[in-house]
């Protein structure tokens, strides 16, 4: 997916980025235009060695609140989870967030084997997708039984606090706020999303403890071979919460094998209720970052707007 504020690296600048870690220049470049944000590239050393360089939107890029010191956090949760030694993620082999050798922030990791499960997923049987989305719920309950000491984004904010009831409203304030200020349309009247959404609060008292919640973990940032999860990637959104968060719990999924993995059979009705408002939460980001990434996809957009528009129906329809 391209968008307007990926920053886009040059080969020379790849060469000296492999150069400066490796030794050795860069001798070949394929660019990966499946990120929504960052510009990635698969970069073949002389040697022969593979692998992958993430570049990010340059600092004075307008991104929306929540989207905080996003590279460092990915960096930071990706040697968090390899440390721990079960969920299979790439390994970090250099961070530079000084702008000195290129103009933006990046970072290099290992290349993984295998495909994104959504690049996949339609040509394998019933069967295959069973088996890849246990262990999926598998290694998102690992990476969820990680636990923290405070509630909000991974990296430090404003929004982060010791009631997640407390945090969360923040969050999804914060998100409206994002709407208001660039002008979004959103299906109902702020104020009024604003209301509805204090009266749905209480569930979240529920809990207590913060845990390591992904959050973007959906399809394309899992990556399979041969019907069994290579890795995983893309923690940049990582925060501390409430794994029910987790995208395979959402409205656009419903796998019952990803459940099992998990170890949950049905969710109870608080659970729902907390569902709920993740959901919201999930609408209204993915059709308010639009003029934030500088989408030129009207498709995507128009999507986006009907996604929000149901949402808001599915979102009343709960039970508070």
């Amino acid at each position: 997916m391209d968008s307007g504020i990926k920053w886009k690296l040059t080969d020379s600048e790849l060469s000296a980025i492999t150069e400066h870690t490796f030794g050795q220049t860069a001798s070949a470049v394929k660019e990966l235009t499946d990120g929504w944000a960052n510009s990635a590239y698969d970069v073949t050393l002389e040697d022969g060695r593979s692998f992958i360089v993430k570049a990010a939107p340059l600092s004075n890029t307008k991104m929306m609140t929540y989207e905080l010191d996003l590279m460092n956090t990915e960096v930071e949760v990706l040697r968090l989870v390899k440390q721990d030694g079960v969920v299979p993620v790439p390994l970090v082999y250099a961070h530079d967030a000084s702008e000195s050798l290129v103009n933006c922030e990046y970072f290099i990791m290992e290349k993984l084997e295998g495909d994104p499960y959504v690049k996949v997923k339609d040509s394998m049987s019933e069967e295959q997708r069973a088996r890849i989305e246990f262990q999926l719920g598998v290694y998102n309950r690992r990476i969820n039984e990680i636990r923290g000491e405070r509630f909000g984004i991974y990296a430090a904010s404003a929004e982060a606090g010791p009631s997640w009831k407390d945090t969360f409203h923040r969050m999804l304030l914060s998100v409206l706020s994002d709407g208001e200020s660039a002008g979004v349309q959103l299906p109902a009247e702020y104020e009024t999303i604003r209301h509805e959404i204090s009266l749905r609060l209480d569930p979240l008292d529920e809990v207590t403890e913060p845990r390591l919640v992904h959050w973007d973990l959906w399809d394309g940032n899992v990556f399979v071979k041969d019907g069994t999860i290579t890795g995983i990637i893309d923690f940049e959104r990582t925060l501390w919460g409430d794994p029910l968060l987790e995208m395979y719990f959402s409205h656009f999924n419903n796998s019952k094998p990803f459940l099992e993995g998990y170890g949950i059979e049905q969710l109870t009705p608080a659970q729902r209720s907390r569902r709920a408002l993740y959901d919201l939460y999930l609408d209204l980001i993915l059709y308010i970052e639009c003029p934030y990434r500088l989408y030129t996809d009207n498709n995507h957009i128009q999507w986006a707007r009907e996604n929000a528009e149901k949402g808001w129906v599915r979102f009343l329809a709960s039970q508070g």
